[in-house]
C-alpha cells in the first residue's frame, strides 16, 4: 500500500507501452547504464552461485552476471512485465547465455525458501507497493548469510538529467504529481527510510552508500529516450500530432547542458544498498 492507502497495481502500470519503451530502447539503456551494471557485477562477487536479479527488465544485467559467475551458477531474472521477460528470454537464447527469466511480482512470488546466495537489482526495487512485505519475501528467498546488493536512484534534485524531460514537457502535457514515499523512480531518496524498511523486513548489516557514476550514450538517441520512457511517454500516447511536435521541440533544448558533440553525458546519483540475510 502507498502512504495514502491506495494500492499501486504495478502489473497494470508496467503492462503495454511502458514496458515496450524499455524493450525498444534496450540497446540505448544498456549503453547508458553499462557503468552501473559493471558496479553491480563486481558487487555480486565471483564464482558459482545461485543468483536472483529483481526487476531484470530485458535481461542485460542478468546476462552480465551470468557471464561473470560462470559455469555452475544458476542466474534467474524476475520482472512483472511480460514484454520485458519475453525480450530477456530471446536475448539469452540469441547470445547463448544460460539464465532463466520468470514473469512474476517479486513482492508476492513464492520463491523457494532459502535458495539464493545473492539477490541483486539495478533500478528494479523502487516500485513495490509494500516495501517491507517485498523485502521480507526476498529475505525468505535468500540463504542464511546471503547477500543483497541493489542500486537505486537518490532524489530527483540530485538527478537533473532524469527530470529534464518532464520539466520541459509540463506546459504542454498533464503529468502526474509524484506522491511522497509512493512507489516510483525516486522512492529510495531517503536512505534512512530505506534502512528502516530493510531492517523491518529481516535484513541485517544494512549499508547504504552514495554512488555517483558517469553515464553516456549517443546524442542521436536522445529524443527517442526522452519520449519513450517515463511520464512523458505515457502522456504522449494520448495527444495529437501537433501537441507531440511541440513537446519534442521543447524537450530537446532542455538537455543541452548534458550534450557534448555527438554524446550525452550525465552523472547518475544513486545509492548502493547492501545487506545480509
Amino acid at each position: 500500500m502507498s502512504a495514502d492507502g491506495e494500492r499501486h497495481d504495478q502489473a497494470a502500470v508496467w503492462d503495454g507501452a511502458r514496458a515496450s519503451g524499455w524493450v525498444e530502447l534496450q540497446d540505448v539503456l544498456d549503453r547508458m547504464f553499462e557503468p552501473l551494471a559493471r558496479v553491480l557485477v563486481e558487487a555480486a562477487g565471483s564464482g558459482p552461485a545461485r543468483l536472483l536479479d529483481v526487476g531484470c527488465g530485458p535481461g542485460g544485467t542478468t546476462l552480465a552476471l551470468a557471464r561473470r559467475l560462470g559455469a555452475g551458477s544458476d542466474c534467474t531474472g524476475v520482472d512483472i512485465a511480460e514484454p520485458m521477460i519475453l525480450a530477456a528470454r530471446s536475448r539469452a537464447e540469441r547470445e547463448g547465455v544460460r539464465a532463466r527469466f520468470v514473469q512474476a511480482d517479486a513482492q508476492r512470488h513464492p520463491f523457494d525458501p532459502a535458495s539464493f546466495d545473492v539477490i541483486v537489482s539495478r533500478f528494479g526495487v523502487m516500485f513495490f507497493d509494500d516495501f517491507v512485505a517485498a523485502f521480507a519475501n526476498l529475505r525468505a528467498a535468500a540463504k542464511p548469510g546471503g547477500a543483497l546488493r541493489c542500486i537505486a536512484w537518490r532524489g530527483a534534485a540530485e538527478n537533473p538529467f532524469m527530470t529534464a524531460a518532464p520539466r520541459a514537457a509540463a506546459p504542454f502535457l498533464t503529468l502526474p504529481t509524484p506522491e511522497p514515499d509512493a512507489p516510483g523512480q525516486f522512492a529510495f531518496a531517503d536512505a534512512g527510510r530505506v534502512r528502516t524498511f530493510l531492517e523491518q523486513s529481516g535484513w541485517s548489516d544494512v549499508d547504504i552508500q552514495p554512488l555517483d557514476v558517469a553515464c553516456r550514450f549517443p546524442e542521436q538517441d536522445l529524443v527517442r529516450y526522452a519520449t519513450l520512457l517515463g511520464p512523458v511517454a505515457r502522456a504522449l500516447a494520448d495527444v495529437n500530432d501537433a501537441t507531440r511536435a511541440r513537446v519534442v521541440e521543447a524537450i530537446r533544448p532542455a538537455f543541452d547542458p548534458f550534450v557534448d558533440g555527438a554524446e550525452v553525458h550525465f552523472s547518475a546519483a544513486c545509492w548502493m544498498v547492501a545487506a545480509r540475510a
